[in-house]
């Protein structure tokens, strides 16, 4: 069993939202579903807890009622290989929901997503700050992401001939693709 499963309060949306994220994510499926019981808080037989794995991460969707909404506070990223990846989650998970800025969506739930590109990480905290401040001013001006912009962001400082670093190759060759 995981250790830590993140609990999602819902109004009273659980189970379509549930189903709605395993139609999303791969190797994702629908778990145990329980109902309210006589003298809960919701009606007799409305659907309280709907326990679901997305790409083998566990969680648990409550419908627990109006009181309390998702807020930027706290997201789930979701780490992209490729750009067809990201596209295809952007389009899911932003329909009937808001785009933001910087590779972040609201759900048409109001759950709040960062769709990243997996190399972002290496991208960000190259030892040359300049490359860094690039991809960062870059990503500053999207909604959803571009690799290719990002990458093309990373090496446009290479006009200056500077050494390679030996810990950064692969970025120095993928930047260049």
């Amino acid at each position: 069993m995981q250790k830590i499963t993140p609990c999602l309060w819902f109004d009273d949306q659980a189970e379509e939202a549930a189903r709605f994220y395993c139609s999303i994510f791969k190797n994702s499926k629908l778990g145990r579903i329980t109902h309210y019981g006589e003298g809960a808080p919701r009606p007799k037989g409305t659907v309280m807890t709907v326990r679901f794995k997305l790409d083998g991460q566990q969680f648990l969707a409550l419908n627990g009622g109006p009181e309390f909404k998702f807020n930027e506070a706290i997201s789930l990223i979701v780490n992209c290989k490729t750009q067809k990846e990201i596209d295809r989650m952007w389009k899911k998970l932003s329909a009937g929901g808001q785009e933001v800025q910087c590779g972040w969506l609201k759900d048409q739930y109001g759950v709040t997503w960062q769709i990243m590109p997996s190399i972002i990480g290496k991208l960000m905290s190259d030892r040359n700050p300049e490359r860094a401040d690039r991809v960062m001013q870059a990503l500053h001006q999207m909604k959803k992401l571009d690799i290719k912009q990002l990458k093309q962001a990373y090496g446009n400082g290479k006009k200056n001939k500077k050494k390679r670093s030996k810990e950064q190759p692969e970025l120095e060759t993928a930047a260049a693709q």
